[in-house]
């Protein structure tokens, strides 16, 4: 018999499956719609990938009220509010017959979705306890394999039963997860144990901290959303030449970014016995080189350096949601991953029109994958930055901390 806890972890691992899952959709159904009604949506990737980009807004503009509302209606009703309302954009997009109805209701999927990361994040790192690192981390598993399952589910349920099918049932399964989530009781962080008081940090260390943490939101969206929306076409491109194998590209793609859950598991454990810099230096100076090397590489060694860069991406990603938990105080965490959130939902919905325009100029990925390179350069910057201390891993001594010291 699982515990309330427990049970809310497995809903809310559940959530973030879903989130990323049903935003990816789109980047390998477009693979499938050129070919099964090109008269309704053409057959350029460009402008069909673009349709994307109002649910990529609304996915960023919408998560910076959530910490104020989650406040007011309580964490349970929105975390019910997103796999309703997600689940059923979703589903209604499978309906669509012209572009601008599809991008409409993607927009309300996007919508929705922007309520998991600020509460379900927050939910997730108070459940964590004293590992909070671990917690994260296996969220963030859930969160990569949806990435992972989104390219090779999609093409397979597209490929055998059509395009419109592959929003569907995803949708359909969605909304049913969110009316037992409806009988849940609560989150209540009381009953978690190991968990400790939030220790008192200096002020000069918590705001390096977030405008750090600010700074590396700004590029890691972008860089996240496009290499995970090009990542199918570049299978493509690169490895099976051919539109019509897009069983293929599915479990091409799928292979990638399952490197990045792994490493997501690895990281969080890794954060719980080491400092966030210690971490983060390394996933950053392998993610540039791997993305220049994307740039123009063909074959196999595609594949390789793919799995190279997810692993890097999503690695990032837990080290970040990290950051919050260990220098920002529980009451103020929700606010400050709904910030964060948007800021780089923002640099995210920057993804799919940005893909589109530069492969519809160059005819290939490769442009694609040097701009990424070239953002993605910021980050190791931002690594270089981060504070590098040992309270992280022993709270109490903040208190005989250098800065705290000079405060008094």
């Amino acid at each position: 018999m699982l515990s309330p806890v427990t049970r809310q972890v497995v809903f809310i691992n559940a959530a973030h499956l879903f989130t990323h899952y049903s935003l990816l959709i789109l980047a390998t159904a477009t693979l499938a719609m050129v070919q099964q009604q090109p008269e309704i949506f053409g057959q350029d990737y460009g402008p069909l990938i673009a349709i994307g980009t109002g649910m990529f807004v609304a996915y960023g503009l919408l998560a910076l009220p959530m910490g104020w509302l989650a406040a007011r209606l309580g964490r349970k009703a929105l975390m019910v509010a997103y796999f309703c309302g997600a689940g059923a954009g979703m589903a209604l997009a499978g309906t669509a017959q012209s572009p601008m109805v599809l991008g409409l209701w993607l927009g309300v999927m996007g919508a929705f979705s922007a309520i998991y990361h600020p509460i379900g994040t927050s939910i997730i790192v108070e459940a964590g306890g004293d590992r909070v690192g671990r917690a994260v981390g296996i969220n963030g598993v859930f969160g990569n394999l949806g990435v992972a399952l989104a390219p090779l589910c999609t093409g397979l349920i597209a490929w055998k039963f059509g395009w419109q099918w592959a929003f569907i049932a995803p949708g359909v399964l969605c909304v049913a997860l969110g009316l037992l989530y409806a009988l849940e009781p609560g989150f209540d962080a009381s009953q978690v144990k190991g968990t400790k008081p939030f220790p008192a940090i200096p002020r000069v260390l918590v705001r390096r901290a977030v405008v750090v943490l600010m700074l590396i939101a700004m590029v890691s969206g972008l860089v996240f959303n496009a290499f995970t929306l090009l990542l199918p076409k570049l299978m493509e491109e690169r490895l099976t030449n051919a539109p019509e194998l897009l069983p293929v590209v599915a479990v091409l793609a799928f292979a990638a970014t399952i490197c990045g859950g792994i490493t997501q598991y690895t990281v969080g454990h890794l954060i719980d016995h080491r400092t966030l810099k210690q971490v983060f230096m390394p996933l950053a100076f392998a993610l540039v080189p791997s993305l220049l090397l994307l740039s123009f590489i063909d074959g196999w060694p595609v594949l390789v350096f793919s799995a190279v860069a997810a692993a890097a991406i999503f690695g990032q990603v837990t080290v970040n949601e990290t950051m919050t938990a260990r220098y920002v105080a529980p009451e103020l965490r929700a606010r400050l991953y709904s910030i964060r959130f948007t800021v780089g939902f923002l640099g995210a919905a920057a993804a799919s029109p940005l893909v589109g325009m530069l492969h519809s100029a160059s005819g290939s990925l490769g442009l694609s994958m040097l701009v990424l390179a070239g953002v993605a350069a910021v980050t190791l910057v931002c690594a270089l930055a981060f504070p590098d201390r040992r309270e992280e891993l022993q709270p109490e001594l903040w208190a005989i901390s250098p800065e705290a010291q000079a405060a008094e």
